[in-house]
């Protein structure tokens, strides 16, 4: 019996796991490997880190869903994986072979770039993780009884700035509410060029949309800005120019922070020869298939694309849901080939949808290809936006729950819209 492992039981992971059951039938062997045995969903980390959220509001257990699909569920972790040998060491010591890996891990947080950064041991908030969203919460609740200035952003090399923006948004919202944000001075500090720019370049007038949307709630911004030393209140920053050469440091002093690290690849993934780049992302080809062990695929975070444009300061190439889900259909879709003895066909899209909340109101970002040239570019602002991102935590939820990856209203809007998930 073919056996395909899914490494990863975030939303790249579980949502690969159900397409792979939906396309493939009743006839492979299917097991999912998480660290620990919960599914999170990610985007809504921003909320549970002003309480606007319950870590349990996002969260639910994986396997009994998984088992109704079929599904096993490995939930002690991944230690190493050995391509030469087709096998995954777990962290309990027992091993599982494989047919087919798909790796859906997600990234490593590299908060030990900059001296200071991360929740664990240093300086910064962090809402990766919904136990770091958890922690940012304990810290913002000691911080409204003494609040001070705020420092948001995110470190050289970051890819994922949207949740960023949206997290300086809703903290201005809050402290709004509770009548405190007069007295929160705040500052948003970014690798990027300019403000908008979020790794993918102009999205529409993302600049001047977002620019605005600052220059409304006063938040003053560095851009071209790398971390350097992060330490108790205070936060060192050189910013440079646009030719990355040094312009003016800044010493930022902060009752409350939160920074988006850089990403790597995870340890587990960096032993096989040509699995992996430097920065320890798998490499995959336009099939999402690793060129050095072909029944190896990848997909999200973890994959290793190039950046959109290069910058003075590092940034990469943002990977968002909607992209993520496209290579989760390219993926499904191959390995069927491959089971039949035909080639591999399907290309993953990479149209990138980012609907950015902001408390009351959000933005939304569409670029159809993620690469330029476009097909498609445009940003908008509204309420709908913020009304969407909270349909879309339920909806979301909704389908990991039940096993269903692209319901038929999905397919079909998507569609009319001319956003597909592959070539």
């Amino acid at each position: 019996m073919t056996h395909i492992v899914v490494l990863g039981a975030g939303i790249g992971g579980m949502s690969a796991a159900y397409e792979l059951r939906g396309t493939l039938g009743s006839g492979p062997d299917i097991t999912v490997v998480g660290e620990g045995d919960r599914f999170s969903f990610t985007p809504s980390n921003p909320w549970v880190a002003v309480g606007w959220r319950k870590p349990a509001d996002v969260e639910m257990p994986v396997a009994a869903y998984l088992a109704k699909k079929k599904i096993a569920f490995e939930g002690a972790g991944a230690e190493k994986v050995e391509p030469d040998a087709n096998r995954i060491v777990l962290r309990d010591g027992r091993t599982l072979d494989y047919d087919y890996l798909v790796i859906a891990t997600g990234p490593r947080l590299a908060f030990d770039e900059i001296p200071g950064l991360g929740p664990d041991g240093g300086f910064t908030q962090s809402i990766c993780t919904t136990p770091h969203a958890s922690t940012a919460w304990e810290a913002y609740q000691a911080f409204l009884q003494d609040p001070g200035p705020i420092v948001v952003g995110a470190a050289p090399g970051a890819s994922c700035f949207g949740p960023a923006y949206e997290f300086a948004m809703i903290l201005d919202r809050d402290l709004r509410k509770r009548k405190l944000r007069d007295k929160v001075p705040m500052t948003y500090v970014t690798p990027e060029p300019y403000i908008g720019h979020m790794g993918l370049g102009d999205v529409g007038d993302s600049k001047g949309l977002m620019e605005t949307e600052f220059r409304q709630r006063h938040v003053h911004w560095i851009t071209n800005a790398k971390i350097t030393a992060v330490r108790d209140g205070e936060m060192e920053v050189a910013e440079v120019d646009e030719d990355g050469q040094p312009k003016k440091t800044h010493v930022l002093p902060f009752k409350y922070t939160m920074v988006l690290p850089a990403f790597t690849g995870v340890p587990a993934v960096r032993q096989g020869e040509g699995l992996c780049n430097p920065r320890g992302f798998i490499l995959i080809d336009k099939h999402q298939r690793n060129p050095a062990y072909p029944n190896i695929y990848s997909l999200g975070v973890c994959v290793a694309i190039p950046p959109v444009e290069a910058t003075p300061v590092p940034t990469g190439a943002p990977k968002t849901g909607f992209m993520i889900e496209s290579m989760v259909t390219a993926v499904a879709q191959n390995i069927r080939a491959d089971l039949k003895g035909e080639p591999a066909t399907a290309e993953a899209t990479w149209n990138a949808i980012c609907l950015a909340d902001m408390g009351d109101t959000g933005a939304a970002f569409v670029a159809l290809p993620q690469f330029p040239p476009r097909n498609v570019t445009w940003a908008k602002v509204g309420k709908w936006v913020h009304l969407a991102k909270v349909a879309f935590e339920k909806y979301f939820m909704m389908k990991m729950k039940s096993g269903n990856t692209e319901p038929i209203y999905e397919k079909y809007v998507l569609k009319l819209l001319g956003i597909t998930r592959t070539r």
